[in-house]
């Protein structure tokens, strides 16, 4: 065998041996790290897709679950005055999004690939993005909190959920990026099933069904995924 052949071998040997010491450090550190997150008592919204990652990386950490008195109490207290945020070592963290991502790394489920990484980070932004027209709605009562949501049933759910439905078809169909299950997959199924499961007055149980039938297999088929049913299990017991 030629030396610069023997050399090359040597060489990625070495560099597969310091990824995997890395990562080995990185998963102690993590496993000596302390996590909190706060968020509300209710299994979806922002926090629960987090929740679920952390369950699936083996990674402890304190669910502090808030009532909404408490929330309006303490809110004041809070970088941007809303929730999850999550306490690492004493540090706290804001935006969903950005701490979905870490914890999701922690658990293998954000995409290595930068395209990848880009699908995935696109499906989360844009559930974001919905979550801003709904909260927009809290708060209003009667008539007038019926016809908001009448209005955003018909309007920016609607937009969003073809969107999603757009994006799951480019992705192949089954998950939202790299393939595979990731956060961005998480998170468009905690929403998904609480738009179906009546959780906004006002809002059709059934303007998924009708408008996006691929969404509805997708949260079926994440609902049966053993990393969310081991997180739910754990739950319950």
């Amino acid at each position: 065998m030629r030396l610069d052949t023997l050399a090359s071998q040597r060489v990625v040997q070495i560099y597969v041996s310091n990824s995997e010491i890395k990562l080995t450090m990185t998963e102690e550190k993590n496993q000596m790290s302390k996590f909190k997150l706060t968020y509300f008592d209710f299994d979806g919204g922002r926090g629960e897709p987090v929740r679920i990652a952390f369950h699936a990386a083996g990674v402890d950490f304190e669910d502090h679950r808030i009532s909404f008195e408490e929330f309006r109490k303490t809110r004041s207290d809070m970088r941007f005055t809303c929730v999850p945020e999550l306490d690492i070592d004493g540090v706290t963290v804001t935006q969903s999004n950005s701490m979905l991502r870490y914890v999701g790394k922690l658990a293998g489920l954000y995409p290595e690939d930068d395209l990848q990484a880009l699908y995935c980070d696109e499906t989360m932004d844009a559930i974001e993005d919905l979550l801003h027209q709904i909260v927009q709605t809290f708060g209003l009562e009667g008539d007038e909190l019926k016809a908001a949501r009448e209005k955003l049933a018909t309007g920016w759910i609607s937009v969003f959920v073809k969107g999603l439905a757009a994006i799951l078809e480019r992705a192949g169909g089954e998950y939202f990026a790299d393939n595979r299950l990731t956060v961005a997959d998480l998170k468009v199924f905690v929403q998904i099933r609480s738009l179906r499961a009546g959780t906004l007055d006002h809002v059709p149980t059934d303007l998924v069904d009708e408008l996006a039938p691929a969404l509805v297999q997708h949260e079926q088929c994440i609902g049966n995924d053993p990393i969310v049913t081991a997180y739910y299990a754990a739950r319950a017991s």
